[in-house]
């Protein structure tokens, strides 16, 4: 697992206001947290089913950031059919939080996951029932059977939508920034995991390759979606925000201009010198393969001599014991 993932940009969001409340907000989730509900969904719904699972989130909520470094499992049922009719039990929930305060203090109720993998029509019905619990609940989607490379997180909060036309307000979800991030000890224990799960009959090699091969497929990911909200914001379905346009000029004033002339000698003599080392790796393999053939041949040559040379002793032998 690759931990840390980036998906806040490098400085700490800005408000945001999108004709709602304004919210500042940016979630981290704990890989312990992605293992859990992997866990939870695994034994409570079957792989061809189409049933969420639902939890509470524990961690720490400073106003700007959102820290979420526990969750335990709770009861839920949801009719298939008709996603308003479901259940889910308070009193486990009351039960279940005070036994883990005990555990750790600092560790309080900020939200609640499913497993989605999208928003439901009754998102809203339960988020407001853990508003008994915690003023400000932040809602996290869990995707524990991803379809596409990246971040397996989605973070709401409910703002009520602030209309011009001055008409009655209405609640929905905001989206806000998420990314996975781990403290060392769950760093090496993800380690020791993805050791025990690790393929022994792939070569680093092929490690190496396949791991490029979806980073990369996460990055034309990312591409395709600035690329989506830029054409977005141009055809006026989107508001502009200048903190994105901002951070994407950011990035693009990063980018090496690969119309230099010295930076593309530069980048041939690098081709050139990793080519140099292949050409060579490749003759010192070819050399020593042919030494391995000579050194064999020779090995077989001297069997074969002494093979011939006993088998002349042992006719020798029986000649004279024949004479005798």
């Amino acid at each position: 697992m690759v931990l840390a993932l980036f998906s806040c940009l490098s400085r700490p969001p800005s408000c945001v206001a999108l004709g709602y409340q304004v919210v500042c907000r940016c979630c981290f989730v704990h890989p312990l947290v992605l293992l859990s509900v992997t866990d939870h969904h695994a034994r409570s719904v079957s792989r061809t089913s189409s049933k969420r699972v639902v939890g509470v989130l524990l961690g720490q909520d400073n106003g700007k950031t959102v820290n979420v470094a526990n969750s335990f499992a709770i009861p839920f049922e949801e009719d298939e059919k008709d996603s308003k009719t479901w259940f889910l039990d308070h009193n486990y929930i009351e039960g279940m939080y005070d036994m883990f305060r005990k555990v750790n203090a600092r560790e309080r109720m900020i939200g609640w996951y499913h497993t989605g993998p999208k928003l439901r029509a009754s998102d809203q019905e339960i988020n407001d029932l853990f508003k008994r619990f915690i003023a400000k609940p932040v809602m996290v989607i869990i995707d524990v059977q991803p379809e596409t490379v990246g971040i397996p997180t989605d973070a709401y909060y409910a703002v009520e939508e602030i209309k011009d036309d001055g008409t009655e307000t209405r609640k929905t979800f905001l989206h806000v920034p998420s990314a996975i991030e781990a403290e060392e000890a769950e760093e090496i224990g993800v380690e020791h995991l993805l050791r025990d799960i690790k393929d022994s009959t792939t070569t680093t090699l092929a490690t190496r390759v396949s791991e490029q091969l979806a980073s990369l497929q996460g990055l034309q990911s990312r591409l395709g979606d600035i690329h989506t909200y830029l054409l977005d914001v141009a055809e006026g379905k989107l508001p502009v925000n200048h903190q994105i346009i901002y951070h994407l000029q950011d990035a693009l004033n990063l980018l090496p201009d690969l119309g230099d002339a010295e930076l593309t000698q530069s980048f041939t003599s690098s081709t050139n010198d990793e080519l140099l080392v292949v050409y060579l790796s490749s003759l010192l393999r070819a050399v020593i393969a042919l030494h391995a053939l000579v050194d064999n041949k020779a090995t077989i040559g001297r069997a074969e001599l002494e093979d011939n040379v006993d088998d002349k002793e042992k006719r020798a032998v029986k000649a004279d014991n024949s004479n005798l």
